[in-house]
């Protein structure tokens, strides 16, 4: 006699929204992919275009060929400059060499830019709230003359940092951190530099705010926090964080739903799923997919907020 199936185990999937690509991001990709249509391949592109490897990937199969430096690059053939940003030395490079380039860094990094700038030529000493080693930090860093941006990643280096005149200080930050360890970090600062000159608009961009607000009210429903991205997205990264102090059991970056590890859902009634700024939505639907042929899945949308933002290409790749 046939034995009945056993039923499978119920699972509710917290999805956050907003969650996945954002403005800059998008705005990036399409550089490469227009720059493809209307150069030919190959197009260069300087380092990761965005942090993620199903992103560089699907590029690289459209003809685009990632290096990490511009030397690396032939002077016949164009090249995009990543969404992180790149020090002035580059471009100054690349219009030595008389090549063709587009800059697809986001404009939320080139604000930060203009602000270190701004500061720089009121003869502020700088700081720089950030992680080392972060393409978007080289490239805001590599805007001033080598040495004149202190780069600041804990409330420790705040409460170390001593500057040549304590009145006379400014700070930026990289645009993927962390809101609220960068809030403590800069509460350190404001405690001891009271007059410390601060961005006019948030430098944190209002994507990764959004996502971890996000997270934030999905970590609170779930026992088990699913983050899509790459280990490399800092933004992805910080997702992970945020949901592990925000309620869930347990939080997981994942590169797709082929890593996912179901023994990590032993015990659990409720996941949640959110994407970095970088990932692609095909993943989520793929993990859903993925948890819907174990479980009998259900999914509810946990809408914080509607993103409207978008970004303008450059002039080269629109005009006719």
């Amino acid at each position: 006699m046939l034995q009945e199936p056993r039923p499978r185990r119920p699972l509710k999937v917290h999805l956050a929204t907003p969650r996945g690509f954002c403005a800059g991001v998008d705005r990036a990709i399409q550089i490469v992919e227009r720059a493809i249509e209307k150069y030919g391949a190959p197009v260069y592109v300087r380092h990761e275009i965005v942090h993620n490897r199903h992103v560089v990937d699907r590029l690289k199969g459209l003809g685009a060929v990632f290096v990490e430096e511009l030397s690396e690059c032939p002077t016949d053939r164009p090249v995009v400059f990543s969404a992180h940003g790149v020090p002035k030395s580059v471009p100054t490079e690349a219009r030595q060499r008389e090549m063709i380039y587009l800059d697809a860094t986001c404009p939320l990094v080139s604000k930060v830019h203009v602000e270190a700038q701004r500061h720089y030529d009121a003869g502020k000493e700088i700081v720089l709230i950030g992680h080392a080693g972060h393409p978007e930090v080289v490239g805001t860093m590599g805007q001033l003359p080598e040495g004149v941006v202190k780069l600041i990643e804990t409330v420790e280096d705040a409460r170390a940092f001593t500057p040549k005149d304590p009145g006379n200080v400014a700070f930026a930050t990289q645009t993927t951190l962390s809101v609220d360890d960068t809030a403590e970090i800069v509460a350190a600062l404001r405690e001891r530099f009271p007059e410390i000159a601060a961005p006019h608009k948030e430098d944190i961009c209002y994507a990764t705010t959004n996502r971890q607000e996000a997270v934030k009210a999905v970590a609170a429903r779930a026992d088990v926090l699913l983050v899509l991205g790459s280990a490399n997205s800092s933004n992805s990264v910080r997702l992970v964080e945020v949901g592990k102090r925000s309620g869930a059991r347990a939080a997981y970056l994942i590169d797709d739903a082929g890593k996912l590890d179901f023994a990590w859902l032993d015990g659990a009634s409720t996941v949640g799923v959110t994407a970095g700024a970088s990932a692609p939505e095909v993943l989520v639907q793929g993990l859903i997919d993925r948890l819907a042929e174990v479980f009998d899945v259900t999914v509810e949308d946990v809408d914080t907020v509607q993103e409207t933002v978008s970004f303008k290409l450059p002039r080269a790749l629109v005009s006719s």
